[in-house]
């Protein structure tokens, strides 16, 4: 088999994939987990219930892939905004802006809480997988605010720990409101959240 073709199937495979992930995505956030199913996912990404079969072999699988791919979606957009280059007050405003006009604007972020909150109510295998991702957030948070301290950006007295903790609590809530209330205006919400949060931490 040629390097050419052999190139095609796996670019074909790559896009199929994504497509299935895709449509999971999509039935997550507007459905619920419970709304996900090889035969649903296979209509909403308009492959065969038996591809998306093939590809992920259990719903628990696919879950896993789905969470796998947020996981790696929300690292590049990080990475996008170069926040370990910024000053550390302004890494910590920015990433709270960037996640929650994201969560406002797209499936992704919506999934990932409606995953996150699967998790909890079920008591699943995914939560060691959240605890691990919210660990590197919260150590992420932990080093901007040393940093905003040493720079004189953020108070010395600030709990560097509680503060990041603090922020998590703040973006988990406002992520289970809108879950709740999906037509909630999240700009507004968004502006107190950025501004409260500059008032508390800023020298």
């Amino acid at each position: 088999m040629s390097q050419s073709i052999r190139r095609s199937q796996a670019e074909r495979r790559s896009q199929s994939e994504r497509s299935l992930l895709q449509a999971a995505i999509d039935v997550i956030a507007s459905a619920g987990v419970g709304a996900v199913t090889f035969e649903t996912l296979g209509r909403a990404s308009g492959f065969s219930r038996g591809l998306a079969t093939q590809r992920f072999g259990s719903k628990q699988k696919l879950i896993e892939a789905v969470l796998a791919h947020l996981h790696e979606r929300q690292e590049t957009l990080l990475r996008e905004h170069r926040l370990d280059e910024r000053p550390g007050l302004e890494a910590i405003l920015t990433y709270v802006d960037v996640c929650l006009r994201d969560l406002a604007q797209r499936n992704e972020a919506r999934a990932y809480f409606m995953l996150l909150s699967s998790s909890v109510a079920e008591a699943s295998e995914l939560r060691s997988g959240f605890r691990q991702a919210h660990a590197e957030v919260e150590a992420r948070l932990v080093t901007w605010a040393l940093k905003g301290k040493a720079e004189g950006a953020i108070r010395a007295e600030v709990d560097e720990h509680a503060a990041a903790l603090m922020i998590g609590c703040l973006m988990f809530g406002q992520s289970m409101q809108l879950l709740v209330d999906p037509a909630m205006d999240l700009g507004p919400l968004r502006e107190m959240s950025l501004a409260t949060l500059k008032t508390s931490l800023a020298a």
